[in-house]
């Protein structure tokens, strides 16, 4: 059914008990909102993960259950936009994609169930009271923390001879939290404040300008991390920084299936594969105030050799003996 079809009934529907929220077939409803573009092959991929999840679980799309889908292509606006029809719309649970995308449904119900499938430090942002007792209509799982980062540039450091520093990009109307990271970094001492720098983005135009002056500075690398904005720009990003000869990781799998040097973090399917259980034990009447929110515990690491090599960078032995997948 098409989203203008659903927008007719949603005045009638937000107003009825969440328990009448089932088609006129008897179908469950549940809503997928996933922050990137629904053209991105990644998002495709996790999607997949989460149909196929349910399916072992015994729910059928178009027999006992329905999915209503919303892309926000890491646009704000439709983040908004799309929170506003979701939450009209009263599904039985939402899934829920990136934490601008969870924080936007929070401000909008505190009633309706949401599964959240890969968000960062939902305590420290307010979504959970705590991961072990959500206390609320949220759970789900979480993404990255300020650690990786930190991993991030340790990896950078194995490969990039007379290392400088590492550039964090992101957009700060969509991933504000990143700043928050650097200081836990940098207050950790961890990693010397002098390791790593901002690369805040918030067009294709600053990203291009972001990439140029690191790539113009000895022993600079770049970091992109989780950010529905950065996310549909990942392939541009990738031919970017080809061009231009900057060593680069991310935690998307896609940047270095697309020519840049690394990709290393939690496998975002297994993620939605997992989050399928806990939308299924919600539509079988559990409360996620009672679901902790769970941690991944399924890394990947990506290593693109031809990639190294246009750089004129020679990847460890030891790191290629840990990679999941060497791209030659």
């Amino acid at each position: 059914m098409k989203r203008r079809n659903f927008l007719a009934g949603a005045i009638s529907i937000a107003v009825v008990p969440r328990v009448a929220a089932q088609t006129a077939g008897g179908l469950r409803k549940v809503a997928a909102f996933v922050g990137t573009a629904e053209s991105d092959p990644e998002s495709q991929r996790r999607i997949a993960a989460f149909r196929q999840g349910l399916a072992e679980l015994g729910w059928k799309v178009g027999q006992n259950v329905q999915i209503e889908y919303r892309w926000a292509a890491g646009k704000v606006e439709l983040i908004q936009q799309y929170a506003d029809e979701l939450v009209a719309l009263g599904p039985d649970v939402i899934l829920a994609n990136g934490t601008p995308v969870i924080q936007a449904l929070k401000s909008r119900t505190s009633s309706i169930p949401i599964v959240c499938a890969l968000v960062i430090d939902p305590v420290g942002v307010g979504l959970v009271k705590s991961l072990s007792h959500p206390g609320g209509n949220i759970t789900g799982f979480s993404y990255i923390n300020s650690e990786m980062i930190g991993k991030w540039i340790g990896l950078l450091k194995e490969i990039i001879p007379g290392f400088t520093q590492a550039a964090v990009m992101y957009n700060p109307k969509t991933t504000a939290y990143y700043r928050k990271f650097l200081q836990e970094i940098a207050s950790a001492k961890k990693v010397t404040a002098s390791d790593f720098s901002e690369a805040p983005v918030g067009s294709v135009d600053e990203i291009e300008a972001a990439i140029n002056t690191l790539a113009a500075t000895p022993g600079s690398g770049l970091i992109i991390g989780p950010d529905p904005f950065t996310s549909v720009h990942i392939k541009r990003i990738a031919n970017l920084v080809r061009e231009k000869g900057l060593p680069a990781v991310s935690v998307h799998r896609q940047f270095a299936v697309e020519g840049g040097l690394m990709a290393y973090g939690p496998d975002p399917a297994d993620a939605f594969r997992r989050s399928a259980g806990y939308v299924d034990r919600i539509l079988k009447g559990a409360s996620p105030a009672e679901l902790p929110v769970q941690q991944p515990d399924k890394f990947e690491l990506v290593v693109n050799q031809l990639a190294a090599r246009a750089l004129g960078l020679t990847v460890p032995t030891t790191l290629l003996a840990t990679a999941d997948q060497v791209i030659e």
